[in-house]
């Protein structure tokens, strides 16, 4: 008897043990943000716990309920999430799928985990609910930015490398071509600094959607960076060639792009192309010769249309090798002046001499016409000026000293060197320094120093004029020209561009010109220079039409400094 009531106790007991342990789990699923289902095998009952309802409006009591949660789902997930409620029959522990509840934004993760007992069979299964929205979106935000370009909606830079090496791959196989566009605004640069980034981004927006019409199977297209796209075509033909795309994008630049507040502009694009297998073999070596080729289009005028050859690679290569030399140059100070001496055209005598810059310790001569664009293009020019302007001076100052001459000497000045704001400082500081006079110093300008900001220039050469610095311009009848600046501007020299003397005794138009510089130099009280005069019949014309001073070969090349102090003794 006392035996029964202690059992009768002791199974009460286990009970409101069981009870209060059921409580507290239900507490604890209350208290998440997810919903919970606990299948009992034997029972075939199901327990729903946690917020239920803030997912679902149904309920489950059994396993046949489960049903009406196939159907609040998207289609495509019903049959995986099938899968991973019915671990009973996988014999698998535990599974998970991410789910999008029909006609909503709002995903849920539903997880399985089930027990087994000793012989296999199946004794309990869970089955939780969780929103997970928030992380999805952040996902799929994430899988795009690994694929997309934020502005345009094309493929990223990454992307399209790894598509076009795929593409690459199977044209190998098919014994195909592979054409790479790359395609790049001409002065991107106006549009930003005239009319703001805003306005920028949105004209990089408006091309995308462009590029995007010409995409089909064949074709794609990608944002590189800043102003700068690409576009692979695969097996091209018809009108997916790039002839045919570069036709196909000029028609619309026919056009302008429209902004917001009835604002508009017209562009064009520089076109490079590269083709798989003639340019290259691999991705990211078919790009970089397409970029090469676009830089090549850019160097001939903007606007072009440019195909990919050997001799372009071998010119980039050797602009390379160049770009390196001049950056050693710089750092190991592997330059030199030469001299040219100038003589009056009338009695022959020395007026002066051109310091021209050469680079030394090089296999071999390299013209400062190939290395000097080089140096504007890449910045090396300012350093590169500064040098030339204090080591003239210097070496001048020392002529002075010893052979106690005078004579003008004349030093070319690049736009970017003159618009340093401490050009002028430097300049007067190198004077002083070195014992030289202002008026013995002329400084040699092209045209183009004066389209960039005319005003500044302008005040700039006032400001060396005034304190007896003599102005050239240099190559006069090349560049743009203008007549109205020269009565702005306090020049003292023009010097006739080597291209006209050269075609001096060969062509009528070419004397007409000449004589009319001359003439209109003579008229505004200012000197002219001939240069590149090697041949007396030149000289004897120069000086008949009254040309000042002459510069050439026939009365002399350029000198080391040896060889003018040999001069000077004369």
């Amino acid at each position: 008897m006392n035996e029964t009531r202690y059992q009768m106790d002791l199974l009460k007991a286990m009970n409101q043990n069981l009870s209060a342990r059921e409580r507290m789990y239900r507490m604890i699923c209350d208290m998440t943000d997810g919903a919970f289902l606990y299948l009992d095998a034997f029972k075939n009952e199901i327990i729903t716990v946690g917020k239920w309802a803030e997912f679902f409006d149904f309920e489950i009591r059994e396993k046949r309920d489960l049903e009406k949660l196939y159907e609040r789902i998207d289609e495509p997930y019903v049959i995986p999430l099938r899968e991973v409620l019915l671990l009973d029959k996988s014999g698998k522990e535990d599974a998970k799928l991410d789910v999008k509840l029909k006609g909503s934004e709002i995903w849920i993760r539903i997880q399985a985990r089930a027990a087994y007992d000793k012989d296999g069979k199946l004794t309990d299964k869970v089955i939780g609910v969780i929103n997970v929205t928030e992380k999805t979106k952040q996902t799929q935000a994430l899988d795009y930015y690994s694929y997309y370009d934020v502005i345009t909606g094309l493929y990223n830079r990454n992307y399209f490398i790894r598509l076009l090496g795929e593409l690459i791959t199977k044209a190998k196989k098919e014994g195909t071509k592979v054409s790479v566009m790359m395609i790049d605004i001409d002065d991107f640069h106006k549009i930003n600094d005239g009319m703001g980034m805003i306005y920028g981004d949105d004209m990089i927006k408006q091309l995308g959607s462009v590029l995007e019409g010409f995409c089909n199977e064949k074709v794609f297209a990608c944002h590189l960076n800043s102003d700068i796209y690409a576009m692979a075509i695969y097996d091209p033909k018809g009108k997916d060639t790039p002839a045919g795309v570069h036709e196909a994008i000029t028609k619309r630049l026919s056009a302008p792009f429209y902004f917001s507040g009835d604002k508009s502009v017209r562009i064009t694009v520089t076109i490079g192309v590269a083709e798989y297998p003639e340019a290259a073999d691999h991705a990211l070596d078919l790009m970089n010769c397409a970029e090469i080729v676009t830089l090549k289009g850019k160097s001939l005028g903007k606007d072009s249309f440019v195909y990919f050859d050997q001799p372009i690679l071998k010119e980039f290569m050797l602009g390379l090798e160049l770009e390196s030399k001049l950056k050693d140059a710089v750092i190991h100070n592997q330059f030199e002046l030469y001299y040219q001496p100038q003589f009056y055209c009338g009695n022959k005598k020395l007026r002066g001499f051109e310091a021209l810059l050469r680079l030394k310790n090089t296999e071999r001569q390299i013209s400062p016409s190939v290395f000097i664009p080089v140096a504007e293009k890449n910045g090396e020019i300012i350093p590169i000026g500064n040098w030339v302007v204090e080591e003239a001076i210097k070496q001048y100052g020392y002529w002075k000293s010893v052979f106690d001459c005078h004579f003008i000497l004349s030093i070319n000045v690049s736009a970017r060197q003159f618009n340093q704001e401490d050009f002028v400082t430097r300049l007067f500081d190198a004077l002083e320094r070195y014992h030289v006079a202002p008026y013995d110093i002329e400084l040699e300008m092209t045209e183009s120093i004066l389209i960039e900001d005319f005003a500044s220039v302008s005040d700039k050469m006032k400001l060396l004029g005034s304190k007896g610095v003599r102005i050239s311009l240099d190559d006069f009848g090349t560049g743009f020209s203008s007549l109205s600046y020269l009565k702005k501007l306090p020049i003292n020299t023009l010097k006739i561009d080597k291209s006209f003397i050269d075609t001096l005794l060969l062509d009528s138009t070419t004397r007409i010109i000449t004589d009319s510089i001359v003439g209109m130099v003579r008229s505004l009280g200012f000197e002219s220079i001939a240069e590149g005069v090697e041949e007396e019949q030149q000289y004897k014309y120069l000086h008949a039409i009254g040309c000042d001073v002459i510069q050439g070969y026939l009365f002399g090349k350029p000198l080391n400094a040896e060889g003018v102090e040999k001069l000077l003794r004369q």
